[in-house]
């Protein structure tokens, strides 16, 4: 019996499950925060992830302002972009980007812990973060997960 009594299960589009997903920011860090989510929305906690599916779920993050962030990083930490002109580098700190929008800095985060490519893009856009605890999701009925037992 030459045969193999296992397979390797690849998911793909048609078969993966996407749950709804919602995690409370109230009082989390936001790195430890921020690589709890994209994990989950990248599908690695799931058995039959597959590194090129967008086999994760739809995460809803509220409370996005009652984020902590340690140390000096609300003064020190630097978010940088480029206007595209010459001399055009623009730079916030920390307190500036949650000034202007809570949201942002999550999503930032977030978004740097995905891959840098069109498979990126699309998982990015299964996050949804709102300041607040309440959410335009209700209707897809999401689960509640903690964070601490999350592993």
């Amino acid at each position: 019996m030459n045969t193999l009594s296992y397979k390797t299960v690849s998911a793909n589009k048609a078969s993966v499950k996407k749950e709804w997903v919602l995690v409370d920011a109230e009082g989390e860090s936001l790195g430890r925060l921020a690589s709890k989510v994209a994990k989950l929305v990248r599908g690695k906690h799931k058995p039959n992830f597959t590194p090129h599916v967008d086999c994760g779920d739809n995460v809803i993050v509220i409370n996005a302002e009652k984020i902590k962030l340690t140390g000096k990083k609300w003064t020190d930490k630097i978010y940088m972009r480029h206007t595209g002109y010459p001399g055009g580098q623009r730079t916030l700190t920390a307190t500036e980007l949650f000034g202007k929008d809570p949201i942002r800095l999550v999503e930032k985060a977030v978004k740097g812990m995905l891959p840098k490519n069109k498979l990126g893009r699309a998982i990015y856009k299964n996050l949804h973060v709102y300041t607040g605890s309440e959410h335009d999701k209700g209707a897809q009925k999401p689960k509640t997960i903690n964070l601490n037992e999350f592993k």
